[in-house]
């Protein structure tokens, strides 16, 4: 899958997510940029996006994200 595909869709689950259709999210987005990311809606955009791409991140993964481009580098990653 390539990335102009995995953001379409990532773009998808946060609009969806966080209720808001203006979001369009690129590799340096960050929880900073999204008004009510937060540690709650976190866990939410995370099941959300593994249900979305029918897979699930490993812990160090969630841990160690700094940004949409790594969530989007591990989608990738996995091929789906």
């Amino acid at each position: 899958m390539d990335s102009k595909m995995i953001y379409a869709r990532l773009n998808k689950v946060f609009r969806d997510v966080f209720d808001d259709d203006s979001i369009t999210v690129n590799p340096k987005t960050t929880a900073n940029d999204i008004e009510d990311w937060n540690s709650l809606e976190h866990i939410t955009l995370i099941a959300a996006v593994e249900k979305e791409f029918k897979m699930k991140f490993k812990m160090s993964e969630i841990s160690s994200m700094k940004n949409v481009g790594e969530m989007a580098g591990i989608v990738a990653a996995r091929g789906k």
